[in-house]
């Protein structure tokens, strides 16, 4: 099956893609082309955690990767909707959501009549575990990935892997043609996969495993790497305002044994640093396991880890809890880079540094502390005042199907029963949203089917706008501003600055502070393992890093 799968894939990426992906398939005969490439991908990083913790980094981790690399810093990740998925997509194929289709965690299906997520599958099984938790596929991703350009390129010789704790983000920077993903099961605390990817469980991740990683974890505390009152770049450990583990426990130290009591299962082990330990050893045993850059061809293995997890805005950015993450964080790092000089060569490996998404301060935090203009927005309250306005407008009716991350979805199939216009009931819907306040833009989608709105203000939401996936109406929010909803948790970031940093022999030691754009990395890693430019990339080669 994934033969079969990998072939057809294949063939259609190479017809997507044009004659550029002709051209001779890329042995590793050249010195300056690395024997791995390693992207390590923090979830909500902030730029600002490399300059906030400096001084308490140690020399082989964050501070070896900026010493000695290629940094960029003002990279932006332009999105209407700025969530794991869309920039895990965005950063892995080199092109924007309307391109990609990746337009959020899920969209309405206008056809099918039912939201659909991005990579749930039930098509395939999962392998390694009884749990539904592997039912996942890169199917609706209409891009191809880094990944994929490899393979293609080399006809399938090159290896490409992809390791993190959530599904999304293993899924959609592995791509399609990828020989593995894997992703924690938050049921039986296991690294497991999809049938998309793999037939039969592999030996060696069955033998992971057996060691019960994330059962051992639950039996510790997590407690601050330094003493507590050196953590002065962060705010006090009681902050009033952080609202911390169920809205109670907020202050070091933590008991595993406890969170785990709590939650049930091991999702909670994403909001901690033992995370991370865990996809740095899956990782170190995955590239001795699969032989990864040890022939002429080069291979990719992408990483992705947590920082805090879904528990980010219980806790801010500012949070003893998040600058101990990132110190731990900093020793995965740098054992990592000594583990692919021993087992690759020193040399022979290049690493990419960067974040899908970034983390935003809290909307009680800038309020009490810095008196900002920001506030909170309720889409439930908007949605309701809306739906009375169109039945004063248009007549008593279920006109509004879905609704969901800045996105509304009108019921098309009543409004032409109703013989209504879905250009002016779309004008109106933004006209009316427009007036509240916390809104920035409110925009009908026809304004992107129609206009050219691929510069200025505009141009983060036309380049998410896809016409088969997105709403009839999107809206941006203020700056600062947050949503807020009565029965669910809000995951929610409006800061486009995400580190970038390229390190190995390929690049120069340099910092780059004109902007650019996360969707640049394809297109650069490309151009050093000598494979050629898809016509359809949007990012472009950062060739002032490149020797």
């Amino acid at each position: 099956m994934i033969k079969l799968n990998i072939l057809g894939i294949s063939i259609l990426l190479t017809l997507l893609c044009g004659n550029s992906l002709t051209a001779q398939n890329t042995k590793n005969t050249n010195g300056n082309i690395p024997k791995i490439v390693v992207v390590l991908s923090v979830d909500q990083m902030r730029t600002d955690y490399l300059s906030r913790y400096w001084n308490k980094f140690q020399e082989g981790g964050f501070k070896r990767l900026m010493n000695e690399g290629a940094v960029c810093s003002n990279a932006q990740l332009d999105l209407h909707v700025q969530k794991i998925s869309t920039g895990t997509a965005t950063i892995f194929t080199g092109v924007y959501p309307a391109t990609h289709g990746i337009v959020s965690d899920s969209w309405y299906d206008r056809l099918k009549k039912k939201e659909i997520n991005c990579i749930a599958d039930d098509y395939y099984i999962t392998v390694g575990s009884d749990s539904k938790d592997g039912e996942r596929s890169a199917t609706k991703l209409l891009s191809p990935t880094l990944g994929d350009l490899i393979k293609i390129n080399n006809r399938n010789k090159s290896k490409v892997f992809s390791v993190a704790m959530n599904d999304v983000s293993a899924v959609l920077s592995a791509g399609h043609a990828a020989d593995g993903a894997y992703w924690f099961d938050t049921q039986n605390g296991n690294m497991i996969s999809s049938s998309y990817y793999v037939d039969t469980f592999p030996e060696w991740v069955r033998q992971f495993n057996e060691k019960g990683y994330a059962k051992t974890f639950t039996q510790r505390d997590w407690t601050t790497l330094l003493p507590i009152s050196s953590y002065e770049e962060s705010l006090p450990d009681d902050y009033v305002l952080e609202k911390g583990y169920y809205d109670k426990w907020n202050t070091f130290p933590y008991s595993m044994k406890k969170l785990k009591e709590k939650a049930v299962n091991y999702k909670f082990l994403k909001t901690t640093p033992f995370a991370n330990n865990l996809v740095r050893d899956f990782a170190t045993s995955l590239i001795l396991a699969e032989n990864l850059g040890k022939d002429e061809y080069p291979d990719l293995l992408t990483l992705t880890f947590s920082s805090m997890d879904y528990e980010n805005n219980s806790f801010g950015p500012a949070s003893v809890e998040m600058e101990d993450t990132y110190l731990r964080l900093d020793t995965d790092i740098a054992l990592l880079l000594d583990f692919l000089d021993k087992t690759i060569g020193k040399g022979n490996s290049f690493v990419v540094l960067t974040s899908t998404c970034s983390s935003s301060y809290p909307v009680d935090y800038l309020k009490e502390e810095f008196h900002m203009p920001v506030g909170t927005f309720s889409p439930e309250s908007a949605i309701a005042l809306l739906k009375s306005f169109l039945n004063i407008t248009y007549g008593q009716g279920n006109w509004i199907d879905v609704v969901g991350d800045q996105q509304i979805y009108f019921n098309r199939e009543l409004l032409e029963k109703k013989n209504v216009s879905l250009q002016d009931m779309q004008t109106k819907t933004a006209n009316f949203i427009n007036q509240f306040e916390g809104i920035k833009i409110a925009l009908p989608s026809t304004s992107f089917e129609q206009g050219d709105y691929s510069k200025g203000q505009l141009a983060v939401i036309a380049n998410s706008y896809n016409f088969k996936r997105s709403g009839d109406v999107l809206y941006q929010l203020e700056d600062g501003w947050q949503p807020v909803y009565k029965y669910e948790r809000t995951v929610y970031n409006d800061n486009s600055n995400i580190p970038f940093i390229m390190y190995g022999n390929a690049v120069k030691h340099m910092q780059i502070r004109k902007k650019i754009q996360g969707e640049d990395m394809v297109p650069t890693v490309l151009e050093i393992l000598r494979i050629p430019i898809p016509d359809h990339c949007s990012g472009k080669i950062l060739e002032d890093v490149l020797w």
